[in-house]
């Protein structure tokens, strides 16, 4: 898990900084109160201090505050002076009481993972093909696919543009249930180097997009394509010399008409002259959830995709 930014120290400057603003602000706010209260509250007065403000014969008086209302005033004080004593907001002081919300939602999770790890592990102790046709172990792992990878790939499992489909058995790097299993553990990423320029320049760079093109029998031209092919050879060491790709490097298949990146002739120009970065195209691990999640979730994710 990654450092909560809200929860990161302040430097010594910003640190003095911010203790001194919030204790300027108590005390201006009391001193506003103290200075204002012209009159003890709730004592009457028929005939207050005049505000200058006078309309259609009605003068404006400058009276006090009612008694019940200037205590509840005095009791915010109190109550945000004590708040800064005990939790966490006055600068790097962390509170008489040390709470933090990365604390509350370790302690929250924990007390969730002990509740029902029982019924986790139940299921985990299926294989992946034996959970993935359970009618109850797929509820779960539905649901933590839903909290978990959703995001990327949509709540249908039916990603989107960068986001691989997950129902259409089309795998990157295998839909066996090892290999899905492996994939969600692990995380994956892709990595294309760019081609632009070196080692192909732009006529060269039009010709290969008319050969990937062809491959999927898409629109294309077919003298251009012709021409692309043996410049294609420098793709075919991931994607193989017919570009059916290679699962053991997470290479595409280019002859499915199948298309993670965009399918248009832009598209695909595009994508081999600027190529993949792997941070930028990865998909994260999720070892944290612990094996018995992950082989509940590799069930649901094998479960969606036609065998």
């Amino acid at each position: 898990m990654g450092e909560n930014i809200f929860e990161l120290p302040l430097s010594g400057f910003w640190n003095i900084w911010v203790m001194g603003l919030i204790a300027l602000n108590l005390a201006l706010v009391i001193w506003l109160v103290w200075w204002s209260k012209k009159i003890p509250a709730g004592e009457a007065q028929i005939d207050g201090e005049s505000t200058g403000h006078v309309y259609d014969g009605i003068e404006e008086l400058d009276n006090p505050l009612p008694r019940w209302w200037l205590y509840m005033l005095y009791s915010t004080m109190i109550f945000g002076v004590l708040y800064f004593i005990i939790y966490p907001g006055f600068g790097n002081f962390p509170g008489l009481a040390k709470w933090s919300q990365q604390k509350q939602w370790q302690e929250e999770v924990d007390a969730a993972d002990k509740k029902y790890a029982p019924i986790f592990k139940k299921y985990s102790a299926m294989s992946i093909t034996t959970a993935a046709k359970n009618e109850e172990a797929n509820k779960i792992g539905r649901r933590l696919f839903v909290n978990h990878c959703s995001l990327c790939h949509g709540t249908d499992a039916g990603g989107a543009k960068n986001f691989p489909n997950l129902v259409d058995n089309d795998w990157l790097y295998g839909g066996k249930p090892s290999q899905i299993k492996t994939s969600i553990l692990n995380g994956r990423y892709g990595v294309m180097p760019p081609y632009g320029g070196m080692p192909l320049k732009d006529n060269e760079l039009k010709d290969v997009t008319s050969y990937v093109l062809s491959l999927s029998g898409r629109k294309h031209n077919a003298k251009s394509a012709t021409r692309g092919k043996a410049k294609f050879a420098v793709c075919g060491a991931c994607h193989g010399q017919s570009g059916k790709g290679n699962i053991a490097l997470g290479a595409p298949n280019l002859a499915d008409d199948i298309w993670l990146h965009g399918g248009s002739e832009a598209d695909i120009s595009k994508n081999i002259k600027d190529g993949f970065d792997g941070q930028k195209n990865r998909m994260p691990s999720f070892k944290h959830l612990g094996d018995d999640k992950v082989n509940l979730l590799a069930a649901y994710v094998y479960s969606l995709s036609p065998k």
